[in-house]
């Protein structure tokens, strides 16, 4: 590969596409590389053997607050309005998550109005400061009993750590409320793309200024190929070869199923296992998709060390270890580092669409659209 092209794309998800779709309609040649046979990153969806549409890693739920990240990616959907809903088992019973009136109210037998609800949260809470960890936020908010049957064993689970031992701002991302609110987000803006993801990149990605070759590996063609910026969405670790050790990321491996003779079988999208089963989540796609068809497919998560990087480990250490490679990348020419990955940051998918928006302004000149 010695073709020259304006920009390198590394990674086809979320940052990359938003990279190159900015970068191609500001008159730049763009040619985006993934190393896996498809784009979309781990936002891909397909018909499934069933013709279920599923996402393969993981259910993805756009939700913002973003007007200008939402309006962005209208250019390349419609949408469907959904508002994801969970439930997590407790001694085999299903509950609200996050906590709200009627989960307290129906596991402790209680019959509490909404002033009740936080009369009772402000006897039970362990009250800690400073917040350092989860576990702080936790007790602070809930308890040591809610914590317990909540979050603690799925944390286990999700992260292989205690929430003593993760950063505050883990379980600072889900509320604690007083009313019967039962949605997961809270956002303004929460749909999901009418005709999934990947179609949805495909459209972000058909500009004319835009060259797409997958089953690429950057390591292989970093130094052939020529251009005169490359934008990086990969660990970053691995783009500097783990000079300093390997940042730690958490993975996970997918159970996908099928129930033929079922039209659903969850009450809700999604349903959490924080105390029994191997697994973490079930999610139920047609919740989510809308779909119409015989049949319904799932997927069961298993959180792991080793394997495909999704989530970064936010903790103390590993964030100062973060920052070295920061340092590489902040003096590495020619190069922008853009992504959960590549910035390691637990970020949601609108994060990233912002963060490359901001990433792509600063290459075109153009003000960021966020």
């Amino acid at each position: 590969m010695n073709e020259s092209h304006d920009v390198l794309v590394v990674g086809a998800g979320f940052a990359g596409a938003v990279c190159a779709e900015r970068l191609a309609n500001a008159g730049r040649r763009v040619l985006v590389i993934d190393r896996r046979p498809h784009i979309a990153g781990n936002a891909y969806d397909h018909l499934d053997d069933h013709g279920v549409l599923v996402h393969r890693y993981g259910p993805h739920i756009f939700h913002t607050n973003g007007k200008r990240i939402f309006e962005y990616l209208s250019r390349f959907t419609d949408w469907r309005f959904y508002e994801h809903r969970v439930r997590a088992v407790v001694s085999g019973q299903l509950y609200p998550m996050p906590i709200n009136r009627t989960t307290i109210n129906r596991l402790y037998g209680l019959d509490l109005d909404e002033a009740g609800v936080a009369a009772y949260l402000e006897t039970v809470r362990v009250p800690r400061s400073p917040l350092s960890t989860s576990e702080d936020v936790v007790l602070n908010s809930v308890g040591s009993d809610l914590c317990e049957k909540f979050f603690r064993g799925y944390t286990r689970k999700q992260w292989g750590l205690d929430l003593s031992q993760l950063s505050a701002g883990v379980a600072a991302r889900i509320p604690t409320r007083t009313n019967d609110d039962d949605r997961y987000f809270s956002d303004t803006f929460q749909f999901m793309p009418a005709a999934g993801y990947t179609a949805l990149f495909q459209r972000m990605l058909g500009h004319p200024n835009i060259e797409i070759r997958l089953g690429i590996d950057f390591a292989d063609i970093r130094t052939t190929l020529l251009r005169t910026h490359t934008v990086y969405t990969g660990p970053i670790d691995a783009y500097f070869g783990y000079c300093f050790g390997r940042l730690p990321y958490r993975s996970l491996r997918f159970e996908h199923l099928h129930e033929s003779a079922s039209d659903r079988v969850q009450e809700v999208g999604t349903i959490n296992y924080p105390n029994d089963h191997a697994w973490t989540r079930i999610t139920e796609f047609k919740h989510l998709t809308g779909q119409q068809c015989a049949g319904t497919s799932l997927v069961r998560e298993y959180a792991q060390d080793e394997g495909e990087p999704y989530y970064p480990v936010p903790r103390p250490a590993n964030e100062a270890q973060f920052k070295r490679y920061q340092a590489l990348a902040n003096a590495e020419p020619g190069v922008t580092f853009v992504g959960r990955l590549a910035q390691y940051r637990y970020y949601n998918m609108d994060q990233v669409v912002g963060a490359a928006l901001k990433a792509a302004a600063l290459l075109t000149g153009e003000p960021a659209d966020e």
